[in-house]
C-alpha cells in the first residue's frame, strides 16, 4: 500500500491548475497546467490500505488502482504503468475523458476528498509515453484467423488491440475519413488535443492493426464480403441516432444535432477548411442538453466568439454535495462545473423549450417556460413563459441507439427493448454466429470507460469463438452484463 497515514497528513486532494480563461479561449489546447511528479506523488500516498477497495468496483475495467497507487507513492513509474495497462489499454483516453466513478467509489471519499485516481492515470501513461516505454507488444503467435472491427472509436481500439495480440489478422474500419470515432470528431481539442490519439494508432499499427478509413462497412464493402473475408465481426459502430426536439418550427434552419456542429469544429480546429462550416461566431446560442455534450458545445460556441450562450436543462439543479438518492459508493448525483462552464454562458436548469419561431426560414427566437416534477412527470410552471433570441441552437439531448439500414438490416440483426443491438453474455449478437458487439451498439449511449471494457470483454468472446478457449482477461461477466 501507500503510505499508511498518507490520508491522515495530507487530507487536501489536489488536482491540476486550468489555465485562464481569458488565454484559453485562444486558442484550442488542453485547458490543464502540467502536474509536478512530487505532487502526485504525495496525492498517490492517500490511497488507504482500504479492507475492500470500492474502487475496484466503481471502474468498469477493474483497474488494480491501490497497487499503482502504491508504485507511484514509492517513485517506481514503470511498474505502476505496467500494472495500469494490465486492464487499460488506453489511459490517456480516460485519463481525460472519464468521470472517474472509481473515485465516486472511493473509500476515503467517505469523510474527505477522495483520491485523485483519475490523475495518477493520466500522468504514469503521460510518463511512459515521455520515456518511450509506450513500445509495440507483438503477438508471439498467429492464427491465421481474420477478424473486422466496424468503428474506431473506444471500443472497436480496444477489442483491435486485444485481437492482435492474440495473434488474429484485425481490420479496423471506420466510414469517417479518419480512424478514432467520437474521440477524433465529437471530442473537442480544449479536452483532449488529437495527437493523443495519433502516437497510440501508431503503436497500433505497428502491431499489425490495419486501419481502413472512409470506407462504409454495407456500402462500400457489403455485408456478404465482410462475412465472406473474415471469420469474425465485432461491431463497435456506436449509437449514433442524436435524441431529437419534435416541436412547432424544429424545420427552421440554424437548428442543428450537437454531432453535426462538433466535428465541424474540430476539423476546423485541426486546420482544415471545412465548407459551410456551422459556427456561433457573433450568434446567440442555445444549447438544448445539460449533460456532458452541451459543455463540448459550450466551450466551443465561446472559441468561435458567440455573443451569447445559454445552456438549457429540463432537469432540475442538483444539490452541490452529494444526494441522498446516490448515496456512497454510487456515482454521486451533483452540481458539477466543467472547464467550458467557467467560460461563461448562462446554465438554466428546470426549463422545457415549447417552440421555435424564424424569420426567411432561419430561426430566430426559442419559446420556452419553467417546469417542475411532480409525481415522476414534468409540469409546466403557469405563468413561466418566456422567449429568448436564438441564430443557432443546438440539441444536445444525448442519443438514442445505433443507425439501423445498410449494415445492421443486412447482417439480420435484432435488437433490444431500448433499441440496441441484441446479444449474448460472451457479447455475441443474437442469431449471428461470428459476431460480436461492443460498446454503444450493444450498451447504449454510456461512458468511454464502459466502451474499453465491452471492447476487451467483446475481443475474448470472439477469441474464445475462434479458438475454442480463451485467455484474454475480460472485465465484465455474464452477470456484470446482466445487471448493466
Amino acid at each position: 500500500m501507500a503510505d499508511p497515514r498518507g490520508f491522515l497528513k495530507h487530507t487536501e486532494r489536489e488536482t491540476p491548475v486550468r489555465r485562464p480563461v481569458e488565454l484559453r479561449l485562444l486558442d484550442w489546447k488542453e485547458v490543464y497546467k502540467d502536474f509536478d511528479k512530487p505532487t502526485l506523488e504525495t496525492q498517490a500516498s492517500r490511497c488507504m490500505d482500504c479492507g475492500v477497495p470500492f474502487c475496484h468496483n466503481g471502474c468498469p475495467l477493474g483497474n488494480l488502482i491501490p497497487e499503482w497507487n502504491d508504485l507511484v507513492y514509492r517513485k517506481q513509474w514503470d511498474a505502476g504503468m505496467d500494472r495500469l495497462h494490465a486492464t487499460n489499454n488506453f489511459p490517456e483516453f480516460t485519463g481525460r475523458l472519464c468521470p472517474a466513478p472509481c473515485e465516486a467509489a472511493c473509500v476515503l471519499g467517505i469523510n474527505q476528498p477522495a483520491v485523485t485516481i483519475k490523475q495518477v492515470e493520466r500522468e504514469l501513461i503521460e510518463d511512459a509515453w515521455g520515456e518511450g516505454t509506450v513500445v509495440p507488444i507483438m503477438p508471439s503467435i498467429k492464427t491465421g484467423k481474420k477478424v473486422a472491427i466496424v468503428g474506431s472509436g473506444p471500443a472497436g481500439l480496444a477489442a483491435a488491440q486485444q485481437l492482435t495480440r492474440a495473434g488474429h489478422d484485425v481490420t479496423v474500419f471506420e466510414r469517417a475519413d479518419r480512424i478514432g470515432g467520437l474521440m477524433r470528431y465529437g471530442i473537442p481539442e480544449f479536452k483532449m488535443e488529437k495527437d493523443i490519439i495519433d502516437r497510440r494508432l501508431a503503436q497500433m499499427a505497428a502491431e499489425g492493426t490495419v486501419f481502413r478509413a472512409g470506407v462504409n462497412v454495407g456500402v462500400d464493402v457489403t455485408v456478404e464480403q465482410l462475412r465472406g473475408d473474415f471469420d469474425a465481426v465485432i461491431l463497435c459502430n456506436g449509437s449514433t441516432i442524436g435524441r431529437d426536439l419534435p416541436i412547432p418550427g424544429r424545420e427552421f434552419d440554424g437548428i442543428h444535432q450537437a454531432m453535426e456542429y462538433l466535428p465541424q469544429a474540430n476539423r476546423a480546429a485541426s486546420g482544415e477548411v471545412v465548407e459551410g462550416q456551422i459556427t456561433a461566431e457573433g450568434k446567440h446560442v442555445v444549447i438544448i442538453g445539460g449533460g456532458d455534450t452541451g459543455a463540448d458545445c459550450l466551450g466551443t460556441a465561446l472559441r468561435q466568439g458567440a455573443e451569447q450562450v445559454h445552456q438549457f436543462e429540463i432537469m432540475p439543479r442538483p444539490p452541490v454535495t452529494r444526494a441522498e438518492s446516490t448515496p456512497w459508493p454510487t456515482y454521486p448525483l451533483m452540481y458539477r462545473v466543467s472547464s467550458a462552464h467557467e467560460e461563461g454562458g448562462e446554465r438554466v436548469f428546470s426549463v422545457n423549450t415549447e417552440e421555435f419561431t424564424g424569420e426567411n426560414g432561419k430561426v430566430t427566437t426559442l419559446k420556452a417556460s419553467e417546469v417542475m416534477m411532480k409525481g415522476g412527470r414534468f409540469e409546466k410552471v403557469e405563468g413561466s413563459d418566456f422567449e429568448l433570441k436564438a441564430d443557432l441552437v443546438l440539441l444536445a439531448m444525448g442519443f438514442v441507439g445505433p443507425e439501423r439500414g445498410d449494415l445492421l438490416d443486412e447482417l439480420g440483426a435484432t435488437y433490444d427493448a431500448r433499441g440496441n443491438v441484441a446479444r449474448g453474455d460472451d457479447f455475441g449478437a443474437d442469431g449471428l454466429p461470428g459476431v460480436f458487439v461492443a460498446g454503444d451498439a450493444g450498451r447504449g449511449q454510456s461512458l468511454i470507460v464502459w466502451a474499453i471494457a465491452e471492447g476487451r470483454a467483446a475481443a475474448a468472446g470472439a477469441d474464445a469463438y475462434l479458438m475454442g478457449s480463451t485467455q484474454l482477461p475480460s472485465p465484465i461477466t455474464p452477470t456484470t452484463v446482466a445487471q448493466r
